[in-house]
């Protein structure tokens, strides 16, 4: 680790202040995802697979 400012390697505060903001934004939509998925609510357990709809059915005529 090295002190940056010796360096002369100076971020804008432009770039420091977007970053800030796309990281919260990500942050918000992840967190909204979670709401509209846990307030769906009852289907399978978390994590779990939600498996095929019924089937399609046989063939008319044909014994099982």
């Amino acid at each position: 680790i090295d002190d940056m400012l010796k360096n002369n390697v100076i971020e804008p505060l432009r770039v420091s202040m977007q970053e800030i903001q796309a990281s919260s934004e990500a942050a918000t939509m992840i967190l909204r995802i979670d709401d509209v998925i846990a307030s769906k609510g009852g289907g399978s357990s978390p994590g779990g697979a939600g498996g095929m709809p019924g089937g399609a059915g046989g063939m008319g005529g044909m014994e099982y």
